[in-house]
């Protein structure tokens, strides 16, 4: 008998916090991580230097991903989905999956302050230990693309507050 599978997906601005709670998150039993900047450094590197580029690239992984993330849900496996779920566009694909795998989900949302991500962004950077360099003018650009979840999309929404 299978257990009741649950699909974690993360919405918040670059540095908000996602992939250190997707760690905490995927400790569990049966859980599987996958993240985006791992698989999109190590697909698509030396192709990832524009917003267009990530744009292009993050299609097609989602793409490709789509029936592994579904079959993993219907095993009974629960996923944390380090994708991010920053835009209506995001979101649609990943309510896909939930209906697709029919299994249960939290949107945990990172609601946490510019400054803040700006601050944690640095130190990340000066880390060297990330897989992308973000600078602070690619986080404005890229914060202006982010779209935060709305009641109507139907996900079940948690929100994380900077500490």
């Amino acid at each position: 008998m299978t257990r009741q599978a649950t699909l974690h997906l993360l919405c918040g601005k670059v540095a908000s916090g996602k992939s250190t709670f997707a760690h905490e998150l995927a400790a569990a039993s049966g859980t599987i991580l996958l993240q985006e900047d791992v698989l999109l450094a190590s697909l698509y590197g030396d192709e990832l230097s524009t917003l267009a580029d990530y744009v292009r690239c993050s299609r097609r992984l989602r793409q490709a991903m789509t029936p592994h993330i579904t079959a993993l849900l219907k095993e009974g496996l629960s996923v944390v989905l380090d994708f991010p779920a920053n835009t209506i566009e995001n979101r649609q694909w990943m309510m896909g999956l939930i209906k697709t795998a029919d299994c249960q989900h939290q949107l945990h949302f990172f609601d946490v302050p510019n400054e803040i991500c700006k601050t944690r962004l640095n130190v990340r950077n000066a880390s060297g230990k990330h897989e992308f360099s973000v600078s602070e003018e690619e986080f404005d650009r890229i914060s202006s693309h982010f779209q935060p979840p709305t009641v109507d999309e139907g996900f079940n929404v948690l929100i994380h507050t900077a500490e």
